[in-house]
């Protein structure tokens, strides 16, 4: 319980301001069909999110728990410092293919977005550090629909009340206390 419920609450931190929820912005105003955006969001990050937890979990199993947890706790608070940074949403991830549906042109996007952004990188280290990898899989996509699918449903009201900036320096501090703890052994 404890993977399922850190992974869901980092990555809901970590994506809010992200290039992701951005992309639920802009699909959301480009196409009005909010059930195949959310489906689609749903799809693209399990499909991601159990690749880089599985990756995780074999590099823990490839390099040993004690190389792990320095490059765990770097990690982490690497992540820290990337929260601070703002995400911007490139204009190529933003736009779907000529005759692709609704869910598959999002279900796209959104599997190529998540590549190499915060959320990966922090499922990466979370399916390395906890087990079972299905907890972490299942929070790191709750996690991600928490903070997505309001953006789908209610966009720009949402985003003129949330302090951005408070929630990236909150999640930074989380990143931050989690990777001094790993390097310290506590966790």
């Amino acid at each position: 319980m404890e993977a399922f419920l850190l992974s869901t609450g980092i990555v809901a931190l970590a994506e809010m301001g992200d290039k992701t929820q951005l992309l639920s912005l802009v699909l959301a105003a480009r196409f009005k069909r909010p059930w195949p955006i959310v489906w689609g969001i749903l799809v693209a990050t399990l499909l991601n999110h159990a690749l880089a937890g599985a990756v995780g979990a074999w590099v823990m199993a490839a390099v040993g728990p004690d190389t792990m947890r320095w490059v765990l706790g770097a990690s982490f608070i690497a992540m820290a410092g990337w929260m601070l940074i703002p995400d911007k949403l490139d204009e190529d991830e933003a736009t779907a293919k000529p005759g692709w549906g609704v869910f598959f042109a999002t279900t796209w996007a959104f599997f190529l977005a998540e590549m190499g952004d915060k959320t990966q990188i922090a499922t990466v280290a979370l399916g390395a550090q906890y087990e079972p990898l299905i907890a972490v899989v299942a929070g790191t996509t709750l996690g991600m629909m928490l903070a997505n699918a309001p953006v789908v449903f209610f966009g720009q009201a949402i985003v003129q009340r949330v302090p951005i900036k408070a929630v990236h320096a909150v999640a930074a501090g989380i990143f931050l206390v989690l990777g001094v703890s790993v390097l310290l052994g506590w966790v």
